[in-house]
């Protein structure tokens, strides 16, 4: 079923050919989808937009691409074939962790993506990490701007909201693992998360969609004090489906403590691969074309939370990433087929 909805109903023998097919020197050339899939999204709600964790992979031949390209190409013109496909409305652009944007960086996406496409945003690791790191990404000190609030405003909400714009989707500021001194503290590590978040700049007169998400890699922030810091701050949780957080089932207490409300969520990794799985499960996934690790169980939870979300009225932001199943593209195929069913 999958590969006939990406329209690559020859296997090995399509891609191999796609592989062959000399790619256009000017831009990207998206894959031509088969008619199922058009269908498949017009079955489901509006409000959910369902995506990937960014979209540099030159593996997704026949299932985004139309051919081969470099993960540089891709990572500079591959935007606007990505957007083509029918069920990618979303993307979560996670180069925005790695070094702060600027909102004539932010336009030029919005101008890439149709109208309806959003985009989950990732705020800069030197708001979001508790440590400064080394090259190799060692922890060598504390960061002395962990969530800081004139920070958070100045190089983050504020360019993501003047360039996005209506294409705003969610501000998501995914703390890396805090040190033990921090966590120790609870209230102190609540009342910084909650100061900054209180902070940020109106976003809806702009972004009228937009949402703020704070998702976290330390299985101790989760409680009622969590929530509360959250919705005070005018935020959400943002379900993290990692390895290094507890199952989903474990992880909803939250999102029901924040309900009504929106959902974000951002499934990264398999959990068979464990908390600092990510190169193996790259070893073992290869070129993210193939579902190599079905989740079915969290597949269907997840499902389950979009379902409920969206009936009640509320937005759906669901990313993503090639280590959750091996291929970030037929999770989304794969997921929004259950939706249907359901």
């Amino acid at each position: 079923m999958q590969d006939s909805l990406f329209g690559d109903d020859g296997g090995d023998a399509a891609r191999d050919a796609a592989r062959r097919k000399p790619a256009r020197r000017r831009g990207v050339d998206a894959a031509a989808h088969a008619p199922a899939l058009q269908a498949l999204r017009d079955a489901l709600p509006a409000s959910l937009r369902l995506g990937t964790s960014s979209w540099n992979y030159p593996g997704w031949i026949g299932s985004v691409w139309a051919g081969e390209y470099s993960p540089q190409k891709l990572s500079k013109q591959g935007l606007r074939a990505y957007a083509q496909h029918p069920l990618l409305r979303s993307v979560s652009l996670d180069r925005a962790f790695y070094r702060p944007l600027d909102a004539a960086q932010y336009a030029a996406y919005a101008a890439q993506v149709p109208d309806d496409f959003r985009f989950v945003v990732k705020a800069p690791g030197l708001i979001a990490d508790a440590l400064r790191r080394d090259e190799q990404g060692r922890g060598i000190a504390l960061n002395p701007d962990f969530l800081d609030p004139l920070l958070a405003s100045r190089i983050f909400a504020e360019p993501a909201r003047d360039g996005l714009r209506d294409r705003l989707g969610a501000l998501v500021f995914q703390i890396s693992p805090v040190p033990d001194v921090l966590l120790r503290d609870r209230n102190a590590l609540l009342c910084r998360l909650g100061t900054m978040l209180r902070a940020l700049p109106a976003l809806r007169d702009l972004a009228p969609d937009a949402i703020v998400a704070v998702e976290v890699r330390d299985p101790a922030w989760l409680g009622p004090d969590f929530a509360a810091t959250l919705r005070a701050g005018g935020a959400t949780y943002c379900l993290g489906l990692h390895a290094k957080m507890p199952t989903i089932e474990d992880q909803l207490p939250i999102l029901r403590a924040l309900w009504p409300g929106p959902l974000v969520c951002r499934w990264n990794l398999h959990r068979r691969h464990g908390a600092y799985g990510y190169e193996a499960a790259k070893q073992l996934y290869g070129d993210f074309n193939t579902l190599v690790d079905p989740d079915p169980e969290t597949r269907t939870t997840l499902a389950r939370v979009i379902a409920g979300t969206v009936a009640a009225g509320h937005a759906a932001y669901v990313t993503l990433g090639n280590k959750a199943e091996g291929s970030a593209p037929r999770s989304v195929v794969a997921l929004a087929e259950m939706l249907v069913a359901r």
